[in-house]
């Protein structure tokens, strides 16, 4: 009996964690709509603290960091951002959209353009 009341206390931990989590990335949207930006960095913070043993909220939650920094003129910051994304999230749909992100901000010139790297034959 002990073992139940353990285990339904652990599962209610768990889902008001979790309830918490999605309370605050949906502020962190609402915030971001209205461009408070600095409350949207305050609710990612929580989300963070929040979500560390649920690492699939990540790419997420830096997607919107990254695009928040844009807001505030931080772009080699929001550029630092979606490489992160990019590098740990590879397979991601929000590395796709990190991608697009830095080809907007070279078009816009604030961040430089990759260039592919080019074979060249040894010389002999």
């Amino acid at each position: 009996m002990r073992i139940v009341m353990i285990l339904v206390l652990l599962a209610a931990v768990g889902g008001c964690t979790r309830l918490s989590m999605d309370s605050n990335l949906n502020s962190a949207y609402r915030s971001y709509d209205r461009g408070d930006c600095e409350n949207v960095m305050l609710s990612l913070s929580k989300v963070d603290r929040q979500s560390r043993s649920r690492r699939y909220i990540q790419p997420e939650v830096s997607m919107l960091r990254g695009q928040c920094l844009e807001r505030q003129k931080l772009f080699v910051d929001a550029a630092q951002t979606y490489q992160f994304i990019i590098t740990q999230y590879p397979a991601s749909e929000y590395a796709f959209r990190a991608r697009a992100r830095l080809e907007t901000l070279a078009q816009l010139g604030h961040y430089p353009r990759v260039q592919a790297a080019q074979t060249r034959r040894a010389s002999r």
